[in-house]
């Protein structure tokens, strides 16, 4: 008994303590403080399920861990895509004279430069959509192939390109192949094939057209211009 009384009751010291703690703050603030700090919540008993009457563990929620290696996919924003504008050289009439008419048309920057001018030429050979320009090339023309090699650009097309037409028309539709392959780089020199033959006469009189050729070279052996 003696025991259990000395169990219930608190040391000299630390009651002296409180004592002094209540008569200092004049309140019981300090005496609920001290209880509250002498009080610690008794650790909730792990219970395995093999202590549980197997009748019990059906009653029990499945607890499923979460899955730390698996997450949700990051949403990817693509970027916005690159353009570049370049331009498709039709022919317009001023006064008596033919005059190139630039026009320009957005490509995806994404391409390569040899796509995106491959693209242009396309258009050109598409023939005009606007009835204020017109061409000289024949419609049935077609682009076999388009690259750039040693800073050259190489454009090869079809039998059908040198079909009608006397000089004037052939001075014409060469000018506008090679204002528009050189959309990229005014500067560029290009070199015009017709079926896998590098072009050398311009129409039924046989002006000699000199490879590769240049935007600067042809205005001045040639009477067309921008």
């Amino acid at each position: 008994m003696e025991d259990q009384r000395s169990r219930r009751h608190l040391p000299l010291g630390i009651i002296a303590g409180l004592s002094a703690l209540v008569l200092a703050t004049g309140s019981a603030v300090a005496w609920w403080e001290f209880q509250s700090a002498s009080r610690k919540a008794p650790a909730p008993d792990v219970i395995e399920n093999s202590q549980v009457p197997s009748e019990q563990q059906k009653a029990l929620p499945a607890v499923v861990a979460p899955n730390t290696a698996s997450k949700l996919p990051v949403s990817k924003v693509a970027p916005a895509s690159e353009t570049k504008t370049l331009q498709v050289y039709w022919l317009k009439a001023s006064g008596s004279t033919i005059a190139f008419s630039p026009s320009p048309v957005t490509l995806s920057a994404q391409e390569t430069p040899n796509d995106i001018l491959a693209a242009a030429v396309n258009k050109l050979l598409a023939g005009p959509s606007s009835a204020s320009v017109t061409t000289t090339i024949p419609r049935d023309t077609k682009l076999r192939s388009l690259y750039i090699k040693d800073d050259e650009i190489h454009v090869d097309l079809s039998q059908a390109f040198t079909q009608g037409g006397g000089s004037t028309s052939m001075t014409a539709r060469v000018g506008q192949i090679l204002y528009t392959a050189t959309s990229l780089n005014p500067d560029a020199r290009v070199r015009l094939a017709v079926e896998g033959k590098p072009l050398e006469t311009l129409g039924g009189e046989g002006l000699m057209l000199e490879q590769p050729f240049t935007r600067e070279s042809f205005n001045r052996d040639f009477p067309l211009g921008e």
